[in-house]
């Protein structure tokens, strides 16, 4: 139980520091972009995953310290939201506030239910899947964003679309995923190079496409989930090959 109490104090402090303080700071002192220090809090957000994975003794304690985040910042961001100095230290998109506390819930949702299958139901064999999953989103999406803002001329045109999203920002979000994909199978996972190489390549545009066609920031949900159940199949049958 202390362990499990230790590593939940650890998450909280990485949260607070990488994901609330870091962003703020270079928002306020730095001047930085707004979407760039909304990406890094993304990436921060994402990477917390190996916390998860490393500092709980079973799968339902990691679920539960996602949660006490939410439990303890949800609340908080709803009463600093009435504040006046809100949009000055947080970026959130949404005019009267909101994004940052929708966002917390569906990361949170996403590790959770990664966590409860891939470790929970199929055991500790299949928990790699997790973080590969999280940082093919992690990654693949702040590439979108940042790439496709800066660079993206053409639009991609479609009613099933929300908002502007660029030809630019998907091929760095297909590019972006297979990197991380490729060095989260290779490095971590322990995959032999060739294995980590042909799923990244397979699974990347699939994550871009789908990252391409989530609305209203449900890609949170829909890249990881989807990343990690094709990825499933495709490890097995590889397994058939010997690879």
């Amino acid at each position: 139980m202390w362990t499990d109490l230790s590593g939940a104090l650890v998450l909280l402090s990485y949260y607070l520091v990488v994901c609330l303080v870091l962003p703020t700071l270079l928002k306020v002192l730095a001047g930085a972009p707004k979407e760039l220090v909304r990406k890094i809090q993304h990436v921060g957000y994402s990477l917390s995953v190996f916390l998860l994975m490393r500092l709980f003794s079973a799968w339902y304690m990691a679920v539960l310290s996602a949660f006490l985040l939410v439990i303890i910042a949800y609340p908080a961001l709803l009463w600093l939201e009435k504040k006046p100095r809100y949009r000055e230290l947080f970026v959130d998109r949404k005019a009267k506030g909101g994004e940052l506390r929708k966002q917390l819930l569906l990361v949170q949702a996403s590790f959770a239910l990664l966590i409860f299958f891939f470790w929970g139901v199929l055991g500790t064999d299949w928990r790699y899947l997790i973080p590969v999953a999280v940082m093919a989103w992690g990654f693949g999406d702040a590439a979108a964003a940042l790439v496709g803002k800066a660079f993206g001329r053409r639009h991609v045109i479609s009613r099933f679309i929300d908002g502007p999203k660029t030809y630019a920002g998907t091929g760095a979000m297909a590019l972006a995923a297979a990197f991380a994909l490729f060095l989260t199978l290779f490095l971590y996972a322990g995959k032999p190079w060739y294995t980590s190489l042909l799923l990244a390549l397979v699974v990347a545009p699939v994550c871009a496409v789908i990252e391409l066609f989530s609305v209203r920031g449900i890609d949170t949900i829909t890249v990881p989930l989807s990343t990690a159940f094709l990825m499933l199949p495709l490890l097995y049958l590889l397994s058939l090959f010997g690879w």
